[in-house]
Parts: C-alpha cells; sequence; structure tokens
C-alpha cells in the first residue's frame, strides 16, 4: 500500500476505536492529521476563551516544520498505537 493509503485506512480505523482517547492522544492525532493534510499551520491563534480552538491550534502548531510525508507515517504510527491500546 502507498503511504497515502495507509494514512486514509489509518483515519478511518482510529474513528472506530471502542474507547475514546485521553485529550493529549486526540491532540497529537489531531496536530499530525492537520499537518499531513495541510502542512505548517496557516491561522492565526484563536482567542483565549476560545479553549478548544486554542488546543487545537497549539497541537497543530507543534507539529510545524515536518514534512506532509513524515507527518503521515507518525499519523499512522499513533493510530495503531491507539488501536492496540482501545482496540476497534
Amino acid at each position: 500500500m502507498s503511504l497515502q493509503a495507509d494514512f486514509d485506512k489509518a483515519t478511518e480505523d482510529v474513528r472506530k476505536l471502542k474507547t475514546r482517547p485521553d485529550d493529549q492522544e486526540l491532540k497529537e492525532l489531531y496536530g499530525l492529521y492537520k499537518q499531513s493534510i495541510i502542512g505548517d499551520i496557516d491561522i492565526e491563534c484563536p482567542a483565549m476563551i476560545d479553549l478548544k480552538g486554542k488546543a487545537k491550534w497549539e497541537a497543530w502548531n507543534l507539529q510545524k516544520g515536518l514534512s506532509k510525508e513524515d507527518a503521515m507515517s507518525a499519523y499512522i504510527s499513533k493510530a495503531k498505537e491507539l488501536i492496540e491500546k482501545y482496540g476497534i
């Protein structure tokens, strides 16, 4: 399978987890996903009162500089780890 096909499968599988991952795991997945799809963050940091938006922005910003391919590989690895931990 190609990297893109593996990534697409991982994004599908991670939605089927039996148990919701903790917030830190979700933020890491989110940041890697956005970096894989869009690349470096291209939006301003949300206002302090938007806690969820700010957390998402920070998770994505942590991945800044990572190539799309490396982000996809890291996402796939994290998804496999979560699937082993929580099952699908």
